[in-house]
Parts: C-alpha cells; sequence; structure tokens
C-alpha cells in the first residue's frame, strides 16, 4: 500500500492532467452551502480544493506529496497547503468544521486516522468522503476496466469511517457526469493509476498499447471518448472525542515555526528528538 500512494509523486502531472474534478453539486452537498474551516485530507493536486475554494470555504490542503502539492499551488493559490499525513494532521484540536477526503480515504492507516480526524473537527463536525468511479455499466468502460483494473470501483471503500467508534451513521448520496476524452487525455489517466506507475516500462507500454487500442475502437467524433462517472459521496458527524490535552510547559511553540520563513513545514521533516505535542495548535502550512 505504501508503495502504490508513494507512487503518485511520479505521475503527478499525468495525474493534474487527466483526472476529473467532481461535480459543484456534490462538492455543495460535501461541505454544504455556508463558508466553513474545512481540512481536506490527500488532496492531491486539488481537483475537489479547487471548488471548495471558489465556494467560499477556507480550506487547508494536506498531502503527503510535495510533489502533488505543487499542482495544487498552481491550481488553487487561494488555499493554504501543508505536507502531512491523515494520521498526524498539523491542525489545533476541535478547530474543523468539516474534514473532507477526495479518492484518498482508503490509503489511509484507519485506526490511527479516524481518531485524528475526530481530534481536529469542533463538536457536531463533519467527516466527508467522495470517489469518482467510473459508470462500467457502458459496454467500452467495461472493456476499459478489464484492461486496467477496477479497483477503485469497491463498493465499500467507506466502510471504516461507518464502522468507527468515532463517528455515526453514514449518510449517501450519488451524483453523475462525463468526462471527454482525448488519445493522450486517456493515456495520462491510465498513466495516473497507481499500479500502472509501479509497472516495469515495457510491461505499462503493452498495457498502454491495448488502451489505444481501444480508443481505436471507441474514440471517434470530434470530442473524442464521453467517460462516465458516478461521484458516490458520504458524510458522518463525529460522535466520540477524546479530551483536548492541557499545553505541555516548555513545549516547542508551533505559531513561531509556521510562521518563519525558513522553518520546514513538512511533518516528517520535524525533528524527532521529543515526543510531539498532543495538540498540534496553529497550521504549518505553505511547504517549499
Amino acid at each position: 500500500m505504501r508503495n502504490h500512494a508513494l507512487s503518485f509523486s511520479a505521475v503527478a502531472g499525468s495525474y493534474d492532467r487527466a483526472r476529473p474534478s467532481y461535480p459543484p453539486d456534490a462538492a455543495a452537498w460535501l461541505v454544504g452551502a455556508e463558508g466553513s474551516t474545512v481540512v481536506e485530507l490527500g488532496a492531491g493536486t486539488g481537483k475537489l480544493t479547487e471548488l471548495l475554494v471558489a465556494a467560499g470555504h477556507e480550506v487547508i490542503a494536506t498531502d503527503p506529496l510535495p510533489e502533488m502539492l505543487a499542482h495544487l499551488r498552481t491550481r488553487v493559490p487561494g488555499a493554504r497547503a501543508a505536507v502531512a499525513t491523515a494520521e498526524r494532521i498539523p491542525v489545533a484540536s476541535r478547530s474543523v468544521d468539516v474534514v473532507v477526503c477526495a479518492q484518498s480515504f482508503h490509503w489511509f492507516d484507519h485506526p490511527a486516522a479516524l481518531p485524528e480526524i475526530a481530534r481536529v473537527l469542533k463538536p457536531g463536525g463533519v467527516l466527508a468522503l467522495v470517489w469518482n468511479t467510473r459508470d462500467e455499466g457502458i459496454p467500452w468502460v467495461r472493456k476499459l476496466g478489464a484492461i486496467i483494473g477496477s479497483p477503485e470501483n469497491a463498493a465499500d471503500l467507506a466502510a471504516p469511517a461507518g464502522e468507527s467508534a468515532h463517528f455515526g451513521w453514514l449518510e449517501q448520496q450519488e451524483f453523475r457526469f462525463w468526462q471527454s476524452l482525448r488519445r493522450d487525455d486517456l493515456f495520462d489517466l491510465v498513466r495516473s493509476r497507481s499500479y500502472v506507475a509501479l509497472l516495469d516500462e515495457p510491461e505499462r507500454e503493452e498495457l498502454l498499447a491495448r488502451v489505444g487500442a481501444l480508443y481505436d475502437d471507441y474514440g471517434r467524433g470530434p470530442d473524442g471518448m464521453q467517460l462516465p462517472y458516478v461521484t458516490r459521496c458520504y458524510r458522518t458527524v463525529v460522535q466520540r472525542q477524546e479530551p483536548v490535552a492541557p499545553p505541555t510547559p516548555g513545549r516547542v511553540d508551533w505559531t513561531d515555526l509556521a510562521l518563519d520563513p525558513d522553518a520546514t513545514q513538512a511533518l516528517g521533516r520535524i525533528p524527532h528528538q521529543a515526543a510531539p505535542p498532543e495538540d498540534p495548535g496553529t497550521l504549518l502550512f505553505d511547504f517549499r
């Protein structure tokens, strides 16, 4: 799983060019219409971030891969960004209205991530999950899935949230849209998949040749192929939160770290001579 997750660093450009965005109605359903403070985990290149910022939400976008966040910063300069993981979120306890995970929740270490998500949410705060899944009820899409695999279409990706003692009942909604893909777009879409990125070059070229043959059979017309998606959305309200620990006397002032332009902003690059604080306090953002 770790190798697959890290593989996106090598295909960030393909991911940014070819992965679809999300229906605006889906984004509104996930986080609400009112302006909220939102932490996005596994934000990638900012496909959902862009919609949330445009809708007036204050977004702190996190991703473990700087290569993905580099595209996000270009796409959405109005979002704050931090190199961070879902298992250690760089915001204060009880400070966030919504935590949203777009195409990312299945990568998390759920026993560690779910209590951490509960920690940062305000009482009554919402965990929102979303996946774009190909509609394989269409014959040519089903053939594409047979070539490149269909694990992203699994129906139980949100189950760990619904089974967690930290969260309540999962509310669900679906939306539909179409993505126009020309030949090069389809190749980028396939390259952006983690298992394709990990293939040896001869294996990857053989797979892309099969994808090209499929495009030759079905991708006629000025708009190429129209790839149908089902956007599956989930919401659940935080139910259980651990007591917030008081500040530790003499600990590092995380405010100074956040404001110091020379300080590292990547969690994982902060020295670990001492145990991490119970409440990381203010934001660590704008990793450079």
